[in-house]
């Protein structure tokens, strides 16, 4: 029983996590710098309340028992430091955009949609493909809202990609079919988005995060591969996914059927614990080589639902390989935006400035 409900609440929380504007992200004062043209980023849309009516309750959240591993990576500590602000450039909006149909397990057809934002000007613009997060249990690629629009004023065209998941009967390698498909629809369609087909980054935040990077190490299709990666918080050896939460935890999950296993084992039935060699060819990590594309990693240092050893992990085989490799720790920030389980300020460490600027500036250097 103790397994079933840790298993659960951490699905709740994977599902829940949307890094979108907080209600005190609304109330920023604009930059004194730029006071007339800079506002508040706009807020990712709310989550619709749960069947009852209620706003969606907290599951238990992991303690971390060891000390975060910080001596490869760079630190940085957002306490007190400005939220982004947009309103730097007028952007384009395209919603609901069908990039693909997809055949589900159960042989019904699921179009698959993204939303584009193309700043304003003639010059075509790198791309971002930003892919969601939700535990492999959703993708709602209207996540992030906040961050998305930042990123897209700075010069780049943004599109956050919905994908199959494990509702859907589907597994992690439909997941980076998807991807594929998006990246491949974009280029296909460059001038009408005005999109500079040569220069294609993945982002993505937890579930979407693995996806991302198991996407940039194991794609070799011109069509879909990219030249850049952006892994936040996001899993690299499932087999190790709660190493930093004690014995307990980390073998309960491990043995425990719960819907991630089945999105990576492709079976109900199976445990991870019971499926060595399908979860080593679904890391990241086993596929580390010298010929990937840049990455750039961040997570938290307070991190309760994946643990933080995780990007470690592939940020260590990526160097070990010959492969760029750049990570981030971002001191006291947690898994993303919490606030709609009842931790209003978790979203604020990863809406700062230097955290945000890290990230453009690593597309600046690998997109130009």
């Amino acid at each position: 029983m103790k397994t079933a409900r840790l298993c659960a609440g951490l699905m709740a929380v994977l599902v829940l996590t949307v890094s979108g504007c907080s209600a005190a992200d609304q109330a920023q004062n604009p930059s004194p710098t730029s006071a007339a043209a800079l506002t508040s980023c706009p807020a990712t849309p709310l989550q619709a309340p749960a069947g009852n009516g209620q706003a969606p309750q907290g599951p238990p959240m992991n303690e971390l028992k060891v000390p975060v591993d910080t001596s490869t990576s760079k630190v940085i500590d957002p306490a007190g430091a400005k939220q982004i602000q947009c309103g730097r450039t007028q952007l384009k909006t395209t919603d609901d955009v069908a990039y693909s149909t997809a055949t589900l397990a159960n042989g019904t057809a699921k179009p698959l949609h993204l939303d584009i934002q193309v700043p304003a000007g003639d010059s075509a613009k790198p791309l971002v493909v930003y892919v969601p997060g939700g535990g492999f249990s959703s993708a709602n690629r209207k996540q992030t809202l906040n961050l998305r629009t930042f990123v897209a004023e700075s010069g780049y065209v943004v599109a956050s990609i919905e994908y199959r998941v494990q509702p859907d009967g589907a597994t992690y390698a439909d997941g980076l079919a998807d991807i594929k498909a998006a990246v491949s629809y974009l280029r296909t369609n460059a001038a009408t988005y005005g999109i500079n087909p040569d220069k294609v980054a993945l982002w993505g935040e937890s579930a979407g995060g693995y996806l991302a990077s198991m996407a940039g190490v194991t794609d070799t299709d011109p069509k879909s591969r990219v030249q850049a990666v952006i892994d936040k918080f996001g899993a690299s050896d499932i087999s190790k996914l709660m190493a930093d939460y004690g014995p307990q935890i980390e073998q309960g999950f491990a043995n425990s059927p719960n819907p991630i296993g089945q999105y990576i084992t492709g079976s109900p039935a199976k445990s991870l614990a019971a499926s060595p060699e399908a979860v080593t060819a679904a890391n990241p990590v086993t596929h580390a080589d010298a010929g990937d594309p840049p990455l750039l990693i961040f997570h938290g240092d307070n991190d309760r639902v994946i643990s933080p050893s995780q990007t470690l992990l592939l940020h260590n085989a990526m160097t070990k390989a010959g492969a760029t490799s750049t990570r981030y720790v971002v001191h006291g920030a947690d898994h993303g935006d919490l606030a709609f389980i009842g931790d209003p300020n978790a979203v604020s460490p990863w809406s700062t400035e230097p955290v945000v600027s890290a990230m453009v500036d690593f597309l600046k250097a690998t997109l130009s």
